[in-house]
């Protein structure tokens, strides 16, 4: 299934134009599930973008969710992105780590409990757009879907990650004078005035990396994403506008972090009074995390152990989509196969062997789970 996975492509098209997003790759899991007797339901969540759910247990018992997405990036640099290939234990081509190896999972988990007589119900939910805009699993818990668990199967190393951080964008615009590059008593350089905004925004990071921590994320972070301005070598700049991204820990709001870099703007202000900037909050996800004793990461751990596999309780630097889930009371966690590290290079790949193991993880820990036995 994985291999099967792979040869589909499912690029996220907001990413790459040439992307075909995930009408076939919807088409081919809902088979599947279809087969296993699944009540299966294939959702266009924006035009031509599909999720994927399918159902099967009684309606008295826990419910279960298990999650992963569809879509990838793109595939420039990459010779041959859909090859799927093995070799030397590993699964080559574009998503084999970022996800279709813990979607694999996902499905042979279904598969194996719908030839068993488990109690409780399982969901899997295999949503679009994760790499862009999140707009499957918005969908998703918008729809009211409800569960007492989820397990997200990004891939974690087989770690269990019950935290993960968030981020924020802030836009900042800073205003000079256009003039005549032989004319300086005109111009008001705003690129060089930029500067000292970036500055002060590299003494933030420092005090970020003493102020802040988190027990499995460390502390939070900011750093300039993006910069661009001016118009030609012999002109004073008269715009200079920068991305910042903050990485946000749980807890922190969106509002909280605009206080600080408007902090850190009138900070920046002191060493340039004539600094004319403006900050805005750009897009913002937060960050979530579930009780490392809970219930779920309690019994994932034991399914690893189980396994003969270290039970290695992580954070997950990546922001995913595990915070909408917990925003709507579903509690979630990470854990799957393959390493983040991987993810999105020109030579993605995976170990056979972890999605196998992750596999009988999963499949373990769902059947215990949805039989209330963890």
């Amino acid at each position: 299934m994985a291999r099967s996975l792979v040869r589909t492509e499912s690029v996220n098209p907001v990413l790459d134009p040439g992307g075909s997003g995930e009408r076939e790759i919807a088409a081919l899991v809902a088979g599947w599930l279809g087969h296993w007797r699944y009540a299966t339901r294939t959702e266009e969540v924006a035009p031509a973008r599909f999720n994927v759910t399918g159902r099967r247990g009684k309606g008295a018992g826990p419910v279960l969710l298990l999650n992963g997405h569809l879509d990838t990036v793109g595939v420039e640099g990459m010779s041959d992105p859909f090859s799927g290939d093995v070799r030397g234990g590993r699964l080559h081509g574009r998503g084999a780590a970022d996800m279709k190896g813990g979607v694999a999972c996902i499905l042979a988990t279904a598969a194996r409990l719908a030839a068993e007589d488990v109690p409780g119900e399982l969901i899997v939910a295999l949503t679009a757009d994760e790499e862009h805009g999140s707009v499957g699993m918005e969908a998703l818990v918008a729809s009211g879907i409800r569960a007492d668990a989820a397990v997200v199967c990004e891939p974690t190393g087989l770690a269990v990650m019950p935290a993960h951080k968030g981020f924020l964008w802030i836009d900042a615009v800073v205003k000079g004078r256009a003039a005549h590059g032989s004319r300086p008593e005109l111009g008001v350089d705003a690129i060089a005035h930029a500067g000292h905004l970036l500055v002060a925004f590299e003494a933030e990071a420092a005090r970020l990396a003493g102020a802040t921590d988190h027990p499995l994320l460390g502390p939070a972070s900011v750093h300039a994403g993006t910069v661009s301005g001016g118009s030609a070598p012999s002109v004073y700049p008269e715009r200079c506008e920068a991305v910042f991204e903050r990485r946000t820990l749980p807890g922190e709001t969106a509002e909280q972090v605009m206080r600080e870099a408007e902090a850190v703007l009138a900070g920046a202000r002191q060493r340039c009074p004539e600094l004319d900037a403006r900050l805005e909050p750009g897009l913002f996800r937060a960050a979530s995390e579930v009780p490392a004793e809970s219930p779920l990461v309690l019994g994932l751990l034991a399914a690893c152990e189980r396994a003969g596999v270290p039970g290695t309780v992580a954070g997950m630097s990546a922001w995913v989509d595990a915070c909408f889930l917990n925003r709507s009371g579903i509690p979630a966690v990470c854990f799957g196969p393959g390493s983040i590290a991987q993810a999105h290079t020109t030579d993605e790949w995976i170990p056979i062997s972890e999605i196998e193991t992750a596999a009988g993880i999963l499949t373990d820990f769902s059947r215990r789970y949805l039989a209330g036995r963890e």
